[in-house]
């Protein structure tokens, strides 16, 4: 057995670049290549594509540019491969995928990993009437679900590779699962082997976005701008203790480093001393990261505090209809015409509804793309020349919708000089797959593999009590002779994303001696005068000593997110960049000419 199990992670999302697998081949000396492909909006597409076509409901991608072009050279190096890309079809990606490899005339095992999928007990689970786990909202009503998926874990990948699989295909397993799994199979660890298996999930975890661990959404962009046509996709160098490297080729774009790290680190995490997988409950409050070389982070501390009895499981179902559309305007007073616009186009729909004695629709949005809309009461003042007005509106009608779409387009010839813009035919009314998430007992979850030796159940991660961790203590501020007032930017890095209808925004100090400074700025007030236009819910955050950063937790800031939110920014992608530019006190003598690298 290889002291470091070397994994690369090929794909961050159903659509990633072409280039990550024949540059991570190219970097030569890997055991495996892991691509996720899965999101809960993912998810919703792949489920309506299976609706049309039996066959499809799969990351297509991964078959034809991941796959096809770099079979030969897989087989050669003995590389193997584990992917969630079968959605919510793995047998059909299996299939594929195996006439390829016929295709090509080699020998290469696929094993599919089964049992996400809890379609055909739609009626059974909606019996049961499990609340959604972040909203409370009810379960939907059977007839309007288009798909069921339990997230799995680890172990049943493990239990292909362990059966001789050089491609493991799985469905909705949770992101992480593809590199845990290889490491649960060459290191042999067991459900019991808690901080091992949060270490394996936490290599997983940053792998799992592909570049956004080597300089990708980075704040610091301006280092990598000259490098990303080229970034290099991220390599994980994992230890039997559950300790790993973060690396990526050589003579790539990109940097590796304890900013890159934790912003990947920190993202879409929520409580992170409760970060729930199938295999393992995770305490990343103590993990710390040490640059111990050029493009090189080592990664520890990572704790695992028991096993979960139950599983996650996304249900995606009929919610109505949705579209929206961008209209530009420039010239003098662009902000007041595009806002007229946008009123005007909504007033004339709703009239039209209100003759046909049908109901109002159910949400609407209007955003002033370049008027600093996003920015609430932190927009700099002064008049926009140029605006993009995004127009967008939900209903249970897609006859509703398409009378919106059609009656602001038809507005054209009547709307304020400057209207403009480069588009195609008039956009169309979309179904909303709306999303709904609860917890299921593991014991109701049967996952299965199978490959050319039949089928064989795996026996799901066993279950140890969670431990309750102890809160780490927040930073006391020290005592300052004088403050002064920067940009947020100047002390620290940050990324945020969603779950769900929560933004997640991970902040991570550039020198420890700002956190204490950082953390008494972040407070509610703070964060209600950033982002307090489009949020009124609770607020959660939570202190990480071993990484000196934060994670703060917006619930029903997205518009009820993913395929349902009308936002421009549906999953708070953008939302860390709001609060980066929001103005923060800090001791002056901390800063006394120091730039933070910016």
């Amino acid at each position: 057995m290889a002291e470091v199990l070397r994994i690369g992670g090929a794909a961050g999302f159903w659509g990633d670049a072409s280039m990550a697998t024949p540059q991570l081949l190219a970097a030569g000396s890997l055991d495996f290549l892991v691509y996720d492909y899965l999101a809960e909006i993912t998810m919703a597409i792949l489920a309506r594509a299976r609706t049309k076509d039996r066959k499809a409901g799969y990351a297509t991608d991964f078959v034809k540019t991941a796959m096809a072009p770099n079979l030969a050279e897989i087989a050669r190096q003995r590389v193997r491969v584990v992917s969630n890309a079968g959605g919510v079809n793995p047998r059909a990606c299996a299939d594929a995928l195996r006439r390829e490899i016929a295709t090509q005339g080699l020998s290469l095992n696929v094993a599919v990993v089964e049992g996400d999928d809890l379609l055909d007990r739609a009626e059974d689970l909606a019996g049961l009437a499990p609340r959604d786990m972040f909203s409370g909202a009810p379960f939907p009503a059977a007839e309007k679900i288009a798909s069921i998926n339990a997230y799995l874990g680890a172990f049943p990948v493990a239990a292909a590779l362990d059966r001789g699989a050089d491609i493991v295909i799985t469905g909705r397993c949770v992101d992480s699962a593809v590199t845990l799994g290889a490491c649960i199979h060459h290191f042999g660890w067991k459900s019991e082997d808690l901080d091992k298996l949060a270490g394996g999930s936490l290599a997983g975890h940053i792998l799992e976005c592909g570049p956004q661990a080597t300089g990708g959404n980075f704040t610091d962009w301006k280092e990598v701008a000259e490098g990303m046509a080229r970034i290099g996709y991220p390599i994980a160098g994992v230890r039997a203790d559950g300790t790993f490297d973060v690396t990526k080729p050589a003579n790539t774009g990109g940097i590796v480093s304890r900013g890159t790290v934790s912003e990947q680190l920190l993202y879409e995490i929520g409580d992170p001393q409760a970060y729930l997988l199938p295999d393992v409950v995770c305490d990343f409050s103590g993990v710390v990261l040490t640059g111990t070389g050029p493009d090189r982070v080592h990664v520890s501390g990572a704790r695992g505090l028991g096993v979960p009895e139950s599983c996650k499981i996304c249900v995606t179902w009929e919610d109505g209809y949705r579209a929206g559309h961008y209209f530009t305007f420039y010239g003098l007073d662009a902000e007041a015409k595009a806002q007229g616009f946008a009123e005007a186009a909504l007033a004339r729909a709703r009239k039209l509804l209100d003759a046909m004695g049908a109901p109002e629709f159910t949400h609407t949005s209007v955003e002033l793309i370049g008027a600093e809309s996003q920015f609430g009461a932190l927009r700099h003042s002064g008049a926009s020349r140029e605006v993009a007005a995004k127009i967008a509106v939900r209903h249970p009608d897609a006859g509703a919708v398409g009378l919106f779409l059609k009656e602001a387009v038809g507005l054209g010839l009547s709307a304020p000089p400057g209207l403009s813009g480069f588009a195609g035919a008039r956009p169309k009314p979309s179904p909303v797959l709306a999303l709904h998430s609860s917890l299921l007992p593991k014991a109701q979850v049967e996952a299965t593999v199978r490959d050319s030796r039949g089928v064989v159940a795996v026996e799901p991660a066993g279950s140890v009590p969670v431990r309750n961790p102890e809160l780490p203590a927040p930073p006391a501020l020290p005592s300052a002779k004088e403050t002064v007032e920067v940009p947020l930017i100047r002390l620290a890095w940050a990324r945020s994303g969603d779950k769900g209808d929560i933004a997640n925004i991970g902040v991570i100090a550039r020198q420890p001696n700002f956190m204490p400074w950082i953390w008494a700025a972040l407070d509610e007030t703070h964060l209600r005068s950033v982002f307090g236009h489009f949020w009124d819910g609770e607020f959660e955050r939570f202190y990480l000593p071993g990484s000196q950063s934060m994670n703060i937790l917006l619930h029903g800031a997205l518009g009820g997110g993913g395929t349902s939110s009308l936002r421009n920014d549906p999953q708070a992608k953008g939302y860390a960049q709001l609060l980066l530019a929001a103005p923060v006190q800090v001791d002056a003598d901390l800063m006394g000419g120091h730039d933070a690298g910016l």
